[in-house]
């Protein structure tokens, strides 16, 4: 299938738009009158109720009716649907639930543009956000700055017109916070570069905040029947939950329309920004269908909700005590037992049998702490000696043994270098692991061990990673590696690491493969 590299196809939201709309009753128009700063409600007795009280009792059932465990740390941001309450209300429910109690005082909504097609992001530029249950102040100061970022970020009031994935999202916040204002972006060409200025402008305006949250605002598939959407969507949700938002953009700009969510260039690049504003966890509330509903399974969209966070790791945890953790994670040397080891190879290998030859991904279940603990890790194939996929997760968000597994099947399927690995080729393929440490930001790549430490380096939105691995198999001096690195992987001047051009991460890794376990 021809694609332009890089890009979701503008298409895909035009189409998506259509069927977000044609789940629910046609616009009904109510009159009101505003003054000029008040962006008046758009599907108010369209996608919920348009009486306030009878809108504020659907809202507390939603809430109340959410079985959501709390969430330790710091919460960014939360992806949440936004179809008509009826059909994806009860899933948002378990997002917003969250927010009680919390001190947020700015809520930036990012949602698709469904109607009005344009480049870049569009901000709302007005006081007040209308709904039944009162006006929602817009944060003046966040929406200017906003807007004076980048010539590319306008306020497009063509796009505002009848938008409802930024408005459905407002009833939720007003019933569930206190004291806090919102500023409303919609995301236009669905491309990376609208994905990195949704971040770059985030990471900016937002530095240094912590009373702020991200509300990304997407439906899932569209029109499948129920099993195949669902298939569909937990592979969706499989990368998000990766924490990996470039990886994510790469999986939904091949997907069809149907296929992806409908608000993914927000979630990428929201998620960009969560991860620069100190997010480094993602645990997934709740997915359901429409069919849930309905219960017509014959075509149904699916929604999902996730909250984004910052873990806590204590108050009582000194500094000292800190780096020491950090400095014994890094070392990773006989972490793993040999039984261990074989048995993540035999997860890989299973894994790759199931997925390749019959679609299906196996159910991974283990007893082990250490197979359970939440590590990083990456899954590398080689064919004859040759690399034929290599794809990882720097952050644990899952048990090591399940992303053993998810990364079997991205490293097999979804490495852009490569076409997906056949049933044929299985015999051939032989695997290789590295789990890794927590990445360390270092002040001097003096500090970095050759053959010891895998790096990444991070410009803007530029990055690029190696496993320590490559220096081993290159026999490269750290010259040669870092600039390397900076230049093939990162897309940076060849000695940005010298000159101060770009942030350096050093982290280590136990790496084991099939030819050669290792004890």
């Amino acid at each position: 299938m021809e694609r332009r590299k890089g890009m979701i196809s503008m298409r895909k939201c035009i189409v998506v738009a259509s069927m977000c709309l044609s789940l629910i009753s046609p616009i009904m128009i109510t009159a009101y009158s505003y003054a000029e700063d008040v962006q008046r409600p758009v599907v108010a007795g369209q996608f919920y109720p348009q009486d306030k009280d009878t809108l504020q009792r659907l809202i507390d059932t939603y809430i109340d009716n959410a079985d959501t465990d709390p969430v330790g740390g710091r919460l960014v941001a939360l992806i949440v649907p936004h179809a008509g309450y009826p059909y994806s209300g009860s899933v948002a429910g378990y997002g917003f639930k969250l927010l009680k109690g919390r001190s947020i005082k700015t809520v930036v909504i990012i949602a698709p543009s469904h109607r009005y097609g344009f480049k870049g992001l569009a901000v709302l530029d007005k006081d007040y956000y209308q709904t039944p249950l009162g006006d929602a102040a817009i944060d003046r100061d966040v929406t200017k700055r906003l807007l004076g970022f980048d010539p590319r970020i306008q306020y497009h009031p063509q796009a505002f017109a009848a938008e409802h994935a930024a408005e459905v999202e407002i009833p939720f916040l007003q019933s569930t916070l206190k004291d806090f204002k919102i500023v409303v972006i919609l995301t236009g060409m669905p491309d990376y570069d609208t994905c990195t200025l949704l971040r770059d402008s985030l990471s900016k305006v937002l530095a240094n905040r912590e009373d702020i949250l991200l509300v990304i605002s997407s439906d899932m598939s569209h029109y499948h029947p129920d099993a195949e959407a669902r298939d569909i969507d937990q592979q969706t949700i499989a990368a998000v939950e990766g924490f990996d938002p470039e990886a994510l953009f790469l999986k939904l700009s091949g997907m069809p329309a149907q296929d992806s969510p409908c608000g993914g260039t927000g979630m990428v690049g929201a998620m960009m920004a969560a991860r620069n504003l100190g997010a480094d966890s993602i645990k997934v509330l709740r997915y359901a269908t429409s069919g849930d509903v309905t219960n017509d399974r014959s075509a149904v969209v699916g929604y999902f909700c996730a909250a984004i966070y910052k873990r806590s790791y204590g108050d009582d945890v000194s500094v000292v005590a800190k780096d020491a953790r950090i400095e014994k994670e890094n070392d990773m040397a006989g972490l793993l037992t040999k039984a261990q080891k074989r048995r993540l190879l035999e997860i890989a290998r299973t894994t790759l049998e199931s997925y390749i030859k019959e679609g299906v991904v196996p159910q991974i279940k283990e007893d082990d702490p250490i197979l359970n603990k939440k590590m990083g890790a990456f899954v590398t194939l080689h064919k004859n000696g040759q690399l034929r996929g290599c794809i990882g997760n720097m952050i644990g968000q899952a048990p090591l043994c399940a992303t053993i597994s998810n990364m079997a099947i991205a490293s097999s399927t979804q490495d852009p270098r490569f076409q997906p690995v056949t049933p044929q080729e299985l015999k051939d393929i032989d695997i290789e692991i590295s789990v890794l440490s927590p990445m360390e930001k270092i002040d001097s790549p003096d500090k970095i061990i050759m053959g010891k430490h895998g790096v990444m380096v991070q410009s803007g939105y530029r990055s690029g990673i190696y496993l320590p691995q490559v220096a081993t198999e290159t026999g490269w001096s750290r010259e040669q590696f870092m600039s390397s690195l900076c230049m093939h992987k990162a897309g940076l001047p060849a000695d940005a690491w010298k000159q101060g051009g770009c942030d350096i991460y050093i982290f280590s890794a136990e790496v084991f493969g099939e030819k050669e376990p290792g004890e």
